[in-house]
């Protein structure tokens, strides 16, 4: 057994993990349309408006959430009408957003320093309620009935636009609903150069009796995701974060089959796609009530409802809650919630595919400088240096083995001749050979093998890290896109070829016929892998070629009898 059997076993497990990927995301998708919300879970109202049933909890703010039904406006991902009233536009220097008056809500933000793709330079869209991406973000205040507003009634503000003025650092964007003695004043606070959005409620009582209410946001969406495909098989959907729970995903068939309804002091919660986010996240000491809902037609919503606010008669109370919509860095994720930057997803190998990602973050910032657009492809290569450097010994050990090996293919094509008639005392034979010379014939498969998780994890690195999205180098327009002109999966198929020639023969010739096509196998295989990985691998071949070349031909001037001198 060789190497290339290695790599051809490493083909199979990443082969069947991408379809595993894949299977399950099917499976969610297919769950979701064909489960539909159990008639327990949910009313309709005369306007059509899918209502949760109430939700029992322990805490009084999860009770008085109850008794109000704080409702979940689902988006379905077919053609939709979404209740609408006026449209209020925002621009700022990084975002495009507009909010409804019906409800305050947030329903379109497209980012200004993303573009869409490579081919379109729009900027791109992360929330909607168009179909069919729908993704909305609500908030209300579930209490008593008419004296406080939810997001199914209609707000007023003072513009139909509002821009952040040349030099100015904030944009405040206030939305206004009054009743019966009773004035909240919402504002959505946006800073320039940034994704997060502050929202301050302000509650002013002018009746005679005392108001209590409870402030709710939530976040509604399909599971449509076009950023997703087979060869980019990425998680879409929710995710919550808390001190005892810690980070979990929700995702939409979860939801299906068993709502959320949590309590938690802190925490946060959000709704996932490749590359974006978009998460609330409350205020870290108070206790707060999880809860999501399965809505009709593929439509989730996952939200909290903060504790109760009592304001009495003539007094006025404030509120604040942060969104953040925007792209999933991981230094930001980091500083604006603890957890938060898990929803980077990694999946089970994060444990090797964070610190990797530091390393490569600091090789960027090192070779910036110098090496400008292209500084991530040269962190690229360097991560792969260190990383041979690091397996360097294992892959010496596995690397002698197979010269040694090499030494042997005389003698085992001898035992070939003379025992082919008979496979079974062939094998015997040949393990005595090998016994004798003392050889581990499994010896070459430890460097590749060992090497497994940590492609893996470069995989989803490549995958996930959107500060890699559309990064050039060299001739490729994008590192998380595959090679445009199918260069480095050529390459990596030549270098396969040339480490072929380094291994000793296969002595079976099924195994050897198979071998001869594995760098043919392979060049598809990567064809359509991110550019990125593709790269670190032709390095690594490149640097494997030639620390095998080097140690093959030690062994082999060991083995050459001394040069005669005649005076």
């Amino acid at each position: 057994m060789n190497n290339f059997r290695a790599l051809w076993w490493m083909a199979l497990a990443f082969t069947l993990f991408m379809l595993w990927t894949e299977w399950t995301h099917f499976l969610t998708q297919k769950a979701n349309a064909a489960n539909p919300v159990a008639t327990q879970q949910s009313s309709v109202t005369a306007d059509g408006v899918v209502v949760p049933a109430p939700q029992v909890g322990d805490v009084p703010q999860a009770k008085l959430a109850a008794s109000a039904q704080a409702s979940a406006e689902g988006v379905p991902t077919t053609e939709t009408r979404i209740p609408s009233a006026a449209r209020i536009m925002v621009k700022t220097d990084v975002i495009n957003a507009e909010f409804d008056t019906k409800g305050g809500d947030l329903r379109f933000m497209s980012l200004n320093d993303y573009a869409v793709s490579l081919d379109d330079a729009s900027p791109f869209t992360l929330l909607s309620d168009k179909s069919p991406y729908l993704f909305m973000v609500q908030s209300g205040f579930a209490g008593q009935a008419g004296r406080v507003p939810t997001h199914h009634d209609v707000y007023t503000s003072p513009n139909t636009s509002y821009t952040l003025a040349e030099g100015a650092q904030e944009l405040r964007v206030p939305f206004v609903w009054e009743k019966a003695g009773v004035r909240v004043e919402k504002t959505y606070v946006f800073t320039r150069g940034s994704h997060i959005i502050g929202l301050e409620s302000k509650i002013t009582n002018s009746g005679a009796e005392a108001l209590q209410a409870s402030p709710y946001q939530q976040l509604v969406r399909n599971s449509y995701d076009p950023s997703s495909s087979f060869w980019l098989p990425t998680y879409t959907g929710g995710a919550l974060y808390d001190d005892v729970n810690k980070f979990d995903k929700i995702d939409f068939s979860d939801m299906d089959k068993q709502p959320i309804s949590r309590d938690a002091v802190g925490g946060w919660l959000g709704m996932m796609q490749h590359y974006f986010i978009a998460a609330i996240i409350p205020n870290k000491t108070e206790s707060m009530h999880y809860y999501s809902k399965a809505l009709d037609t593929d439509r989730h919503a996952l939200g909290l409802v903060a504790p109760t606010v009592s304001v009495a008669a003539g007094a006025t109370a404030m509120t604040s809650v942060q969104l953040y919509a925007g792209p999933k860095l991981q230094g930001l994720m980091k500083e604006l919630a603890p957890g938060l930057e898990l929803t980077v997803d990694y999946g089970i190998l994060a444990f090797l595919a964070q610190p990797m990602f530091w390393l490569l973050e600091h090789l960027n910032a090192f070779v910036e400088p110098v090496a400008g657009f292209w500084s991530w492809g040269w962190a690229i290569i360097l991560v792969t240096m260190l990383l041979k450097a690091a397996f360097y010994k294992l892959s010496e050990a596995g690397y002698k083995s197979m010269a040694n090996l090499r030494k042997l293919t005389p003698r085992l094509q001898h035992l070939k001749d003379n025992y082919s008639h008979d496979k079974m005392l062939f094998q015997q034979k040949m393990m005595e050979l090998y016994k004798t010379e003392k050889i581990n014939p499994l010896g070459g498969c430890l460097p590749i093998l060992v090497q497994i998780p940590v492609f893996l994890a470069l995989y989803w690195v490549l995958l996930e890290a959107v500060e890699l999205r559309m990064t050039p180098f060299l001739w490729l327009n994008d590192l998380s896109h595959y090679d445009p002109y199918f260069i480095l999966p050529v390459l990596m198929g030549i270098s396969m070829v040339v480490q072929q020639k380094l291994n000793p023969p296969p002595t079976d010739p099924m195994q050897e016929k198979v071998m001869k096509f594995l760098p043919y196998i392979f060049t598809v295989f990567f064809l359509f892998i991110p550019s990125g990985l593709v790269l670190y691998w032709v390095v690594n071949n490149g640097l494997s070629i030639w620390q095998q070349w080097h140690i093959t031909r030690q062994i082999e001037a060991q083995e050459k009898p001394p040069a005669h001198h005649h005076g």
